[in-house]
């Protein structure tokens, strides 16, 4: 194994991936000779707004989308925000939320927040989740009320790789005339979706989770939907969203997209069986871990196990000295000595929840370094063991 050991063995994925070769080349010349503001009215700017717009049905097309449903922004924080924030601002009678107690901070936070601010009395419905992280569909139905103003789902779970049944929470939303969002950021490129066959108002994503560069994102919007802009300035994005665009990365985005649809495939096959060969090897070789969400319905790119009376921290160290990159959760919540909100939700015992690390693979990974991380993990997890004074030896 001392090949793969020279190099780092990268299953953080759903943190962020790695900028694709091909994605580089569609936008180097954006970075350097082309750098023509593409509102400008001149060729040399009209020329840049062309490749926006080649940009903006590449990413139309792996949605399902028509290209003036996309809207461009600077990631899938602002996305999500941008879709909660106008259905509330559509609807300002209308002061109830729906959404998850899985969800990722990016609509967590915003829907925490929306709770304090003073004289506007927001209502969040969290809806609970089972053993295996799942919803239940029933609290669901029961949770839409009259003055729900957007039910805010995310398609796969970023800590677990859960899929939920957006397609079907979308379509009870729309018979309530409920706004319904999903944060799709971990499920695009990686599953097949058709929005023209749903009853989704916003989708977001983000790039940098399709191997596209950091600091760019979408947020679908459905045809004939009402909408408020979150950052208003000139009339860029059709006036949904002011501010230059990030040309390169929308290129790159662009680009991403492209490669992601011819590569979903093997993100489903090849992906998935690397990610079960890892699951089995780690489950088998090591005594008291287990597996957190859905078995099956589930990402076919992401793996979270725990491994219990060790700290997912210490574990993360000990890898990082193989040179082995994973997460003890979200990148977004990294650093925080509490246990994953995610797995809290579902009832992990705190024993394992602590000892939890998300293995997520790309197409780049190879079984070679699975084989790796089969081998080096038990000696990792026995070490930490026998320093944890929780472990008896069983």
């Amino acid at each position: 194994m001392s090949s793969v050991n020279e190099k780092v063995v990268y299953m953080d994925n759903n943190a962020t991936t790695m900028i694709a070769p091909e994605v580089v080349d569609a936008m180097m010349p954006y970075l350097t000779n082309l750098y023509g503001n593409p509102s400008s009215m001149h060729t040399f700017g009209g020329q840049v707004g062309q490749v926006v717009s080649e940009a903006r049905k590449k990413v139309a097309d792996i949605l399902g989308a028509d290209p003036e449903e996309i809207t461009f922004t600077s990631c899938g924080t602002e996305s999500d925000s941008t879709a909660i924030l106008s259905a509330l601002r559509t609807f300002p009678e209308k002061r109830h939320v729906v959404t998850t107690r899985v969800e990722h901070p990016a609509v967590k936070s915003l829907c925490d927040n929306l709770e304090t601010l003073t004289g506007h009395k927001y209502r969040v419905t969290r809806l609970k989740v089972d053993g295996e992280g799942m919803i239940d569909m029933a609290e669901y139905e029961a949770a839409l009320m009259d003055d729900t103003a957007i039910v805010s789902v995310m398609w796969a779970n970023n800590e677990t790789g859960n899929i939920y049944p957006v397609e079907k929470m979308a379509a009870m939303a729309k018979e309530r005339g409920i706004f319904f969002h999903t944060d799709a950021v971990q499920a695009v490129g990686k599953i097949p979706i058709n929005l023209k066959t749903l009853d989704i108002d916003f989708l977001s994503l983000s790039g940098h989770k399709i191997h596209a560069p950091k600091g760019v994102g979408v947020l679908y919007i459905k045809r004939g939907t009402l909408f408020v802009p979150f950052l208003t300035g000139g009339h860029q994005e059709h006036g949904r969203r002011g501010g230059t665009e990030n040309v390169a990365s929308i290129v790159g985005l662009g680009r991403a997209c492209e490669l992601a649809s011819e590569k979903m495939e093997e993100e489903n096959t090849r992906v998935k069986q690397l990610r079960d060969k890892l699951e089995e090897g780690l489950l088998s070789g090591i005594s008291k871990s287990r597996l957190n969400g859905h078995k099956t319905t589930r990402l076919p790119n992401t793996s979270n196990i725990s491994f219990e009376f060790v700290e997912g921290e210490a574990i993360l160290l000990h890898m990082n000295r193989h040179k082995i990159c994973a997460s003890s959760g979200s990148a977004c919540t990294s650093g925080s000595l509490e246990p994953s909100h995610v797995l809290r939700a579902m009832g992990v015992p705190f024993t394992a929840a602590h000892g939890s690390i998300r293995f997520s693979l790309s197409v780049y990974n190879s079984e070679e370094e699975v084989d790796y991380i089969i081998e080096k993990m038990p000696a990792i997890i026995e070490l930490l063991r026998k320093m944890s004074p929780f472990w008896q030896g069983n």
